[in-house]
């Protein structure tokens, strides 16, 4: 597991004493910390740049915290978010932690109290990144299929099956979203890294050629169902119950 020391943070923060404050005591903890005075100029750097976290006041000139807040987090930005405000009302903190943010802290707050939550966000993203890790490299299996992510290998009832490089991806990004319909333009996006709906008929290949390799009767597909008008999706866990 990687150290908490050496990380780079944002703080969104216009309140000079306070940000040049945590500023000298992360710094002293080896972490790089970049300032930033108003909301707007934090949601662009925040959605622009890479961080390890964000400290982020609710109260800004331009953008408020609870904005950027939920623009990260509609734009998919997984990065924590520690936010800090003057008020202590409850709503407010139940409202910021519902808009996706990780903690929470109410000035006045001691220096100590932020370096501890501050170490504690870190060790979380560090356990949640093994667990995905794991996640990632353990055999899936569905019925008498094994999909083994990290070797990239498949087996049916045992038997080792033999796919191309695009077949793997897309049966392995169906394995783990059993039960999800793709459209063809989804997974023309997802496996292939482009999305145009004249090539559907790539999709429609690689499926009929994935249905001959692992269906045991690929003109009633156990596995890979056609979804009309939609696309196709895995078949869930309990479908594959014998």
């Amino acid at each position: 597991m990687t150290t908490t020391a050496g990380k780079r943070i944002l703080l969104v923060e216009d309140d000079d004493d306070i940000a040049d404050l945590l500023d000298l005591h992360l710094s002293d903890e080896g972490h790089r910390v970049e300032i930033v005075d108003d909301g707007d100029k934090g949601l662009e750097r925040a959605l622009n740049e890479d961080h390890d976290l964000i400290i982020l006041d609710i109260m800004l000139p331009g953008t408020d915290g609870f904005d950027i807040c939920r623009r990260l987090r509609q734009e998919k930005n997984p990065t924590p978010i520690l936010m800090v405000t003057a008020k202590t009302e409850e709503v407010d903190k139940v409202l910021g932690l519902e808009l996706g943010a990780d903690d929470y802290i109410t000035k006045p707050f001691s220096i100590r109290e932020v370096l501890a939550r501050v170490k504690a966000l870190f060790r979380r993203v560090e356990v949640d990144q093994e667990a995905q890790k794991d996640d990632e490299t353990a055999p899936i299996e569905l019925g008498s299929l094994v999909v083994e992510p990290e070797k990239r290998k498949v087996r049916v009832n045992g038997d080792a099956v033999d796919l191309t490089s695009k077949e793997f991806e897309l049966l392995l990004l169906f394995v783990k979203n059993p039960g999800r319909a793709y459209s063809r333009d989804e997974l023309l996006d997802e496996v292939w890294g482009y999305q145009y709906s004249g090539y559907s008929h790539t999709v429609n290949t690689h499926i009929n050629r994935l249905r001959n390799k692992i269906e045991p009767d690929p003109s009633e597909p156990r596995y890979v169902k056609t979804v009309w008008g939609v696309g196709y999706r895995f078949a869930e866990p309990d479908e594959l119950v014998a």
